[in-house]
């Protein structure tokens, strides 16, 4: 039978990446779910083998670590709602402060530009109604939201231990896929993206840890308001690669802002800010995660891009772990490896387009130096 032609190849991967888009535009709902428990059973795995070394029946050793992820939810919920609570006292103070920087930005208008404050009160108040339908919009869909966030953790602890009941069966699964030769690939593949996604993983939640500790601690000792809370909002949303940190500095500058009608808070905040992610890029978090797999920047930026598009917050958290389980099965498929070089951030040592080695699928010396597939 002869060999399929390359362009009829190429056409099909297209086709099969055009299809499970759709899928997941079309099936959010029902596959986000499945990836977060996928995710966290293999977080969970050690903790449940752990427990059946020490003979702990099976269900018993599912269903103590769910509790306990449980628990440590509950301790973030109630965590978030006592601090709300706070912000709702503080609700009087925090309208008076936010009339003064108002008021002071008003008069900074007037200044530069040639509206009066009277002619800005009167914009605002005509975009009021307006401003209010938008409101209402939002409050309906946040209902919706709301509900399917239920739905959604609901969920999640009975996929979770659906998966790890039935591990042996998925895997069996997997492996029926494929001829008996490739099997050792396809179990080393495997191993590496149960180490890869649990390494990453607990060095997310260590980190969230100690950016919390860090920051909050801090602000705290700079006397910053709501300091915690703008600790562990900075360091959920700094999950988020790229774009996480940046929504992280907007809210923990909007907080402080409505907590004081000075600026040098404000100058702390952000200069903390700095101070605490320089660390966490360059010394703490390479060290914790380590570099057992490496994702170019465009990669991760398109990633967190159209997972938000397709999920929403869940699939930006999601885009990162599921992009790397991707790259451990591309670099040891000959079919998608040039896939595997695409989400890489290996970079060859010439330009492909002079030296033809380059282009090959072959070792190949990067620019680190190391040998890398081509």
């Amino acid at each position: 039978m002869s060999e399929m032609p390359l362009t009829v190849k190429r056409s099909i991967e297209l086709l099969g990446i055009v299809l499970v888009g759709a899928i997941f535009v079309i099936g959010s709902g029902i596959i986000m779910p499945i990836l977060t428990a996928f995710f966290m059973s293999l977080l969970l795995f050690p903790a449940f083998r752990l427990l059946r070394r020490w003979h702990v029946p099976e269900i018993l050793a599912i269903i103590l670590p769910i509790l306990l992820v449980a628990i440590f939810v509950g301790l973030i919920g109630w965590f978030f709602s006592s601090q709300m609570g706070t912000l709702i006292q503080d609700f009087p103070q925090i309208k008076k402060n936010v009339s003064i920087h108002l008021h002071s930005l008003s008069e900074w208008i007037g200044r530069i530009s040639p509206y009066s404050t009277t002619e800005q009160t009167k914009f605002i108040s005509d975009k009021s109604a307006d401003l209010l339908n938008f409101a209402g919009g939002l409050a309906s869909g946040a209902a919706l939201t709301l509900s399917n966030i239920f739905i959604f953790v609901g969920l999640l602890p009975i996929y979770v231990y659906l998966i790890l009941f039935y591990k042996d069966i998925l895997l069996r699964f997997i492996f029926m896929w494929f001829k008996q030769d490739d099997h050792p690939r396809v179990k080393d593949a495997i191993y590496q993206t149960e180490s890869i996604i649990k390494s990453y993983l607990m060095g997310l939640l260590i980190q969230v840890t100690y950016m919390t500790i860090l920051l909050g601690g801090v602000l705290l000792l700079f006397g910053i308001k709501h300091a915690l809370l703008i600790g562990v909002i900075f360091a959920i949303l700094n999950l988020i690669p790229y774009v996480g940190a940046l929504f992280g500095n907007i809210i923990g500058v909007l907080l402080t802002l409505t907590s004081s009608t000075e600026i040098w808070p404000v100058l702390t905040v952000l200069i903390v800010i700095a101070v605490v992610q320089f660390l966490d890029n360059n010394i703490l978090m390479p060290r914790i995660v380590g570099s057992k797999i490496k994702i170019n920047a465009l990669v991760s930026i398109i990633g967190v891009v159209v997972g938000g598009s397709i999920a929403g917050v869940s699939g930006m958290f999601l885009s990162m772990p599921l992009i790397a389980v991707l790259k451990v099965v591309f670099d040891r498929t000959e079919m998608f490896k040039q896939w595997g070089v695409l989400f890489g951030d290996e970079r060859p040592a010439k330009s492909p387009m002079t030296f033809p080695i380059f282009r090959k699928k072959t070792l190949v010396t990067t620019k680190e130096g190391a040998q890398k597939d081509a």
